[in-house]
């Protein structure tokens, strides 16, 4: 039986086990913060069971919420029926909404019989749209039960498409007759599959919205949304993992969950999948989209449509009968992304709109953070958030994947190539286009053109052999770059939404596709200097001819039109003017510089979100130092700083379990401040390696040594391995390095545990493997060195960022300029700075700690770190143990007497 936990406020949490009392303040808190509708920033150290805590704690909102709701609902039925059936009675509907509705609407001096008559008309409104809501959430109830307790009816969609196959098969079958007797058609002038490369005609300049894709069943994307709560994560696997933790909790069989995630992870059409990029994945899908959409309505014009369109054939996984149906057992059972994707190819219904169709009916949605966080993707999934909960969890990089998000790059050779690829389309199918279209393309040609002139290049040259005469980094404002570029008479907003509308891009990169590698020889006059552009960007190309590429052949990842990225940097350049800039970055060649727009202000598309939501809560491990959420994301934002509530938990470890560290001076009493200017002195390096091998030689198992960056890890073990340092650790752990390749991190991680499990076993002189890693790396966010994996955690230095880099000089710039300076404080400026090197340093040292039992030391090595402005950046179940040691000798005494203790017990 589940146990529950009963707070002071009398609210009860139901949780699969006795939870720790930290467990208990985080939901109580959260609980809290979700009914007066703030935004929390929350805090709990990994190991503590943050995931089961938001879970338990959110869901029993949403329950005691929707208890709360029916019970309103339920009263102002009986009170509005009342008043319906008795309209003499004199007392007004108790709606304060209708009576503030009512009011809003009176002008002054208006006589009382008007204002009865529009209360009595929101009370009629009001008491059928929530009688409509029951029969609408009844009928969702029964269809859910029904799939959950009837096997037939939960495989009715598998069943539904083995019955369309085989009536597919019978009428290509009489197709085939059909076409036997009647003869072949006759040909096109196009060559075969060329048709689909022309674009149609470009109707209006208006912006209109997507065909939603429901066809004749579209009403049911208009089911209201009921209160839900949307969590999202960083990465797929995170995201599987909370799913996996939900079905754990004691709300797993009863709450409607869904699993949303982008066309690559959820396509079943292995068409479509194939073509890797995500970009062309998506071009494609909506492709297919659209030519059902023409095909549907062809039949109602009288005109018949160009004959390639009745040839363009429709994604057969996108049927809205199938995809009702997988929508339901979508959400009669909680499921991951790989489980929905399972169920869509086994029942031949698309996944990715499936899970869309099921967002309103949901209680909670699952999906990664582009997909909430990108204004463009949240509109285009469906997902409406006004009066919705917002959970972003593993949230200490928020900002920076916000910025992520809405900065964009292109080089000069992508800028060359898609100029030169767009004239040669133009030329080859220019008479075959409206008017509408040649003007967009050709103010497209001339926006690239300029592009690449401002870059100090030229749009006939091959842009590898181009050299330009002036290099560096320049930045520019949004408005003074397309001044210099002399595209601020361009309308990119119309621009923009021709992208969108006319699917240029993908209709160029099949073009590319087609003619890039091989011409006929009765295109090769016009299409010549294409070709030979091409290959001169492909060194080797033209030594060998292209063969055509076998099916069943494994294919490297295609490269995406660079059109498409093109696309994209002009978006970008409709932002405010304050709230971004341009980097203008000038290499040797033309193919290496490149042009690069960078958001400064992350809170603008953030305010959309927390604008509109209920409440709002940021979660994470490591959350410190909270002043740049508060400043840049919630400030800027326009939330009031009493909306805003902060929670920190401590750990689950007893105080004892941890040593942290700060160490001043070296071995020789050499101070240790690991600046940029004197890091690399071969005097620091070799303190640093004497510091690390009486550190080895007194912590057992695992030591993970993380060092500021890839390069200055190369110099100091380079320098250690000259010295014979590298040597002299060797003899007490073996060493191990954190690779470059993503691929191979599992690899080394797995050969590092078998050797210190290895050595607890065996005994004898090596006690175990020391770990050289980078901090930002692939091994400080994400991994676990629980127990032995990670017995002491080294950190050489402080990791601070480029501060040479134009993008951290314009955003210091930007955040002096915008941020208030508090008394006494730095600038908004510097305080970034070593903010996002602290957050780095919370992020890496936090790897050791992972559950109750666990012990660890961690050393600081740099007396910087003894700064009190430095020290209230580390999380408080840090903090408030840091010892801060002035000599090597006392901290190589407490390291000894830790381990010696805990090793003891353990």
């Amino acid at each position: 039986m589940d146990n529950k936990t009963q707070n002071a406020d009398g609210i009860d949490f139901p949780f699969p086990f006795t939870p720790y009392s930290i467990q208990k303040d985080f939901m109580t808190e959260l609980y809290q913060v979700l009914e007066a509708g703030k935004i929390g920033i929350f805090e709990s150290p990994t190991g503590t069971g943050k995931s089961l805590s938001l879970i338990c704690g959110a869901l029993s909102w949403l329950r005691d919420f929707e208890q709360k709701k029916l019970q309103e609902e339920a009263r102002l039925l009986e009170t509005g029926a009342g008043s319906l059936h008795d309209e003499k009675n004199a007392s007004p509907f108790p709606s304060s909404s209708c009576r503030e509705a009512a009011d809003g609407l009176r002008p002054a001096g208006e006589p009382d019989w008007v204002t009865q008559f529009v209360q009595k008309k929101e009370e009629r409104d009001l008491v059928d749209r929530l009688k409509a809501e029951q029969v609408q959430r009844k009928k969702r109830e029964e269809r859910l039960q029904q799939i959950q307790h009837n096997a037939q009816l939960k495989y009715a969609a598998k069943r539904r498409r083995q019955e369309e196959e085989e009536t597919e098969s019978l009428l290509r079958l009489s197709r085939e007759m059909l076409a036997a007797r009647t003869g072949a058609e006759q040909p096109e002038q196009l060559e075969s599959g060329e048709e689909e490369l022309v674009l149609a005609e470009y109707q209006s300049d208006e912006e209109r919205r997507p065909g939603s894709g429901a066809d004749e069943d579209g009403d049911d994307l208009e089911e209201e949304h009921v209160t839900k709560i949307y969590y999202c994560s960083r990465t797929h696997s995170q995201l599987a993992q909370f799913v996996r933790e939900v079905k754990k909790s004691p709300f797993g069989k009863d709450v409607r969950l869904v699993s949303l995630g982008s066309r690559q992870s959820l396509c079943v059409n292995e068409d479509v999948k194939s073509l890797r990029s995500v970009q062309l994945i998506n071009d494609r899908c909506m492709e297919l989209q659209r030519s059902k959409h023409e095909k549907k309505h062809g039949a109602e014009q009288e005109k018949p449509k160009r004959r390639r369109q009745e040839k363009q054939a429709a994604c057969p996984f996108y049927n809205c009968e199938q995809m009702h149906l997988l929508r339901d057992e979508a959400l009669a059972g909680v499921k991951d992304i790989e489980q929905l994707a399972a169920l869509g190819k086994e029942a031949g219904a698309c996944p990715y709109y499936g899970s869309r169709f099921a967002i309103p009916a949901a209680q909670l949605v699952v999906l990664p953070y582009q997909m909430l966080l990108h204004t463009a993707t949240r509109q285009a999934a469906g997902i409406k958030l006004q009066g919705q909960v917002v959970v972003i969890d593993e949230a200490h990089n928020l900002i920076d994947t916000i910025t992520g998000i809405y900065s964009t790059e292109v080089s000069g050779s992508q800028l060359c190539q898609s100029h030169s690829q767009l004239l040669q389309y133009m030329e080859r199918y220019g008479k075959r286009l409206k008017a509408k279209n040649l003007m967009y393309i050709k103010q497209i040609l001339y926006v690239l053109e300029k592009f690449v002139t401002v870059l100090g290049g030229n749009t006939r040259q091959n842009p590898s052999t181009q050299s330009l005469l002036r290099t560096g980094t320049e930045l520019r404002t949004i408005n003074d770059f397309l001044f210099e570029s002399q595209v601020d008479n361009i309308n990119l907003f119309k621009v923009q939404r021709y992208f969108e509308k006319s699917m240029v891009s993908r209709k160029l990169f099949g073009f590319t596709e087609r003619y890039g590698a091989v011409i006929s020889s009765r295109e090769q006059p016009k299409l010549a200097g294409f070709q030979q552009f091409l290959q001169s960007l492909q060194p080797g190309a033209a030594e060998a001819p292209a063969a055509p590429a076998d099916e069943g052949e494994a294919r490297a990842p295609q490269p995406a039109s660079p059109l498409m990225h093109i696309e994209g940097f002009l978006a970008a350049l409709t932002t405010a003017n304050q709230d971004g800039r341009v980097i203008l970055s000038r290499r040797e060649t033309l193919s290496q510089s490149s042009l690069k727009f960078l958001l400064l202000n992350p809170a603008v598309p953030f305010a959309q979100v927390v604008k509109a939501c209920r409440a709002v809560v940021i979660a994470g491990g490591t959350m410190q130092p909270v002043s740049d959420f508060r400043q840049q994301l919630l400030a800027c934002a326009g939330v009031d700083a009493e909306r805003v509530v902060e929670f920190s938990c401590g750990h689950v470890i007893p105080p004892g379990n941890i040593l942290p560290l700060v160490i001043c001076s070296g071995v020789s009493d050499q101070p240790l401040e690991f600046t940029f200017q004197k890091r690399e002195l071969p005097q620091m390096m070799d303190e640093a390696g004497r510091v690390l091998h009486h550190v080895c030689n007194v912590a057992p198992g695992g030591v993970v040594c993380f060092f500021p960056s890839y390069e200055y890890q190369r110099q100091v073990r380079a320098h250690w391995e000259k010295t014979g340092m590298l040597r002299r650790l060797a003899i007490r752990k073996k060493i191990f390095q954190e690779p470059k390749s993503a691929q191979q991190v599992e690899q080394v991680l797995a050969e590092y545990a078998k050797c210190i499990e290895g050595c607890d076993q065996a005994g004898g002189r090596v006690t175990g493997a020391l770990l050289f890693s980078v901090v930002g790396g692939k091994m400080s966010e994400g991994l676990n060195f629980a127990d032995s994996l990670g017995r002491c955690v080294v950190m050489v230095g402080m990791p601070f960022p480029n501060i040479r880099s134009p993008e951290l000089q314009e955003k210091m710039a930007y955040l002096d300029q915008t941020l208030p300076r508090a008394p006494g404080q730095p600038p908004p400026g510097s305080a970034l700075v070593e903010n996002l090197c602290m957050r780095a340093v919370n992020q890496s040292i936090g790897r050791a700690i992972r559950h109750q039992q666990d012990f660890a030391s961690i050393v600081l090595l740099d007396r910087r770190y003894a700064r009190p402005s430095v020290l209230t950046k580390l999380p408080a179940w840090i903090r408030t143990r840091v010892d801060v040691k002035a000599t090597f000798g006392s901290a190589l005494a407490a390291l000894r007497q830790f381990h010696r203790e805990k090793s003891a017990s353990s």
